[in-house]
């Protein structure tokens, strides 16, 4: 009976070891920005909000793909940041703070955070990607599901995104473009 139990407790436990093991390590933007200062590395960046639906949708279906979340934390330092929310963050040399957050509001929409506009983000969800110096690449905005996000995802992790510079080009990339990341 106990090694039955003891037999039970192992594989829960690994179970539970192998599920996180394929969750996204989400960062707050100070610490993907020490960590690239140590080991340069891309940044990637979901921007949502408490009231968004695509973005509890971006989430809860796309962000648990075991191979994007795989993808994504051998490749970048992943930022989830609330762009209505009140974290601080220091980038290049500024503070920034949302003055006009009311914590009374934080389900509803809210003030949105300045470094929002720093990076130019129009709607939510909004993914960014960032280079190994934390400057901004593109914004990708809008739903995506795991595959529709692979093809960005390879396109700046692998550099190529420094060839294809017309839409021309991204077609022709996205044409001969290898889909990896399984369904869960």
């Amino acid at each position: 009976m106990i090694r039955k139990f003891i037999a039970i407790a192992i594989l829960l436990l690994t179970a539970t070891t192998v599920a996180t093991a394929q969750q996204i390590k989400w960062m707050t933007f100070d610490e993907a920005i020490a960590a690239q200062k140590k080991n340069p590395k891309k940044i990637f960046v979901d921007i949502y909000t408490n009231w968004c639906g695509p973005c509890k949708m971006l989430s809860s279906n796309t962000f648990t793909n075991k191979d994007l979340a795989k993808y994504v934390n051998d490749n970048y330092y992943p930022v989830k940041f609330n762009g209505e929310g009140n974290e601080v963050v220091n980038y290049k040399g500024q503070k920034f703070e949302n003055k006009g957050y009311d914590p009374a509001r934080s389900e509803t929409r809210n003030s949105p955070h300045p470094i929002t506009s720093v990076f130019q983000v129009a709607a939510y969800p909004t993914m960014l990607f960032l280079d190994e110096q934390a400057n901004l690449l593109t914004g990708v905005p809008g739903y995506l599901t795991p595959s529709q996000l692979e093809i960005f995802l390879k396109l700046f992790a692998n550099n190529d995104y420094k060839t294809v510079t017309s839409q021309e080009e991204f077609q022709k990339y996205q044409s001969n473009f290898k889909y990896t990341f399984k369904a869960n």
